[in-house]
């Protein structure tokens, strides 16, 4: 008997998380398509907070599906006897309070736990809770309004919560603070201000779970002089559609795994997988100082299970298909307690 799946797509925030949201399900919706290991069903939730559930992604689709309250859709959600849910929303909400309703309907998802998402989602604890484990971290303190940062310059402001480096500045003159900070604060009722680590390289960390191991993927590698901002993520095209500049491999590669920064790299994440309580997968980035020293920068401990993901893209490079690996992350979240 296939394997129920529903996609959990859409965003309960606005438009744009939405976007971005059915552009990675559409792709994850292809690739893992194997009728005979699972029957696919999709559950759309939109910025009004309504639910539908669609046939396919298509815009049409969507737009022609019936709206359901919340709880008129947890009701049909109990008659569509589902297996397993893999969550793709990035907004907020989608990360942690949606996951949280499975928890409490006892249907068994894919990824990380509402708590882990939670955790890692507020860069301040994050960083503290990883520092306990032995992990660098840069020095910085946490500011509300009115504060007032302590922290040398060269330092780097960012929001302690937003997404796709909403808000980050690198400041390099106390008189440019200011500005820094209000940009910050547009996005998040916290700042976090963080010495300003000289780069050498920026990486990424892919952990799996496999055979009840953790397994370490080759790291992702970005071209930078800078710090990451939004216009390195994200774009739209001339239609307005979204893409991932990111994506380009002008942009980023995959490392040779037998590059020295590796080693380092792979520990240091090992400790953040442990520290941070992730399981199935998890994702970290780091910034690499001219000695070669990794510092933790963030965890985004997501995977949608598209071609493009950073986590299947790292497990292809590392010999596992997008088909294993998902089957992989199903037959872990199917064994787990629900």
């Amino acid at each position: 008997m296939p394997v129920h799946v529903l996609h959990l797509v859409g965003s309960a925030v606005d438009d744009a998380f939405c976007d971005l949201s059915c552009l990675y399900a559409r792709d994850a919706l292809h690739a893992v398509t194997d009728p005979r290991r699972y029957r696919h069903s999709v559950a759309h939730v939109g910025p009004d907070g309504r639910w539908r559930f669609p046939s396919d992604l298509e815009r049409t689709s969507i737009a022609a599906a019936v709206p359901m309250t919340p709880g008129g859709a947890v009701a049909y959600l109990a008659a569509l006897d589902v297996d397993l849910v893999l969550p793709q929303m990035f907004c907020r909400p989608g990360m942690t309070s949606y996951r949280a309703l499975f928890d409490v309907l006892r249907i068994p998802y894919l990824g990380n736990t509402a708590e882990v998402m939670a955790l890692a989602a507020h860069k301040g604890r994050a960083k503290a809770v990883v520092a306990a484990a032995g992990v660098a971290v840069p020095t910085g303190e946490l500011l509300r309004p009115g504060d007032r940062p302590t922290v040398a310059v060269p330092a780097v402001v960012k929001p302690v919560d937003a997404d796709n480096s909403d808000g980050v500045a690198l400041v390099t003159d106390v008189a440019r603070f200011d500005d820094a900070l209000a940009g910050a604060f547009a996005h998040s009722s916290e700042v976090l201000v963080e010495s300003y680590v000289e780069l050498g390289r920026e990486v990424r960390c892919g952990i799996v779970v496999s055979d009840g191991e953790l397994r370490c993927l080759p790291l992702e590698e970005y071209a930078l002089d800078r710090v990451r901002t939004r216009a390195d993520k994200l774009g739209r095209d001339a239609d307005g559609d979204l893409y991932l500049v990111a994506k380009d491999p002008t942009r980023s590669w995959i490392v040779d795994p037998g590059d020295p920064v590796t080693s380092a790299v792979h520990d240091a994440a090992r400790r953040c997988f442990a520290a941070l309580g992730c399981r199935h997968y998890g994702l970290f980035d780091f910034r690499v100082d001219p000695d070669g020293r990794p510092w933790f920068l963030e965890a985004g401990p997501y995977c949608s299970y598209a071609s493009t993901s950073v986590v299947t893209v790292m497990a292809r490079a590392a010999g596992i298909a997008l088909p294993e690996l998902f089957a992989m992350g199903v037959a872990q979240a199917l064994a787990g307690p629900r």
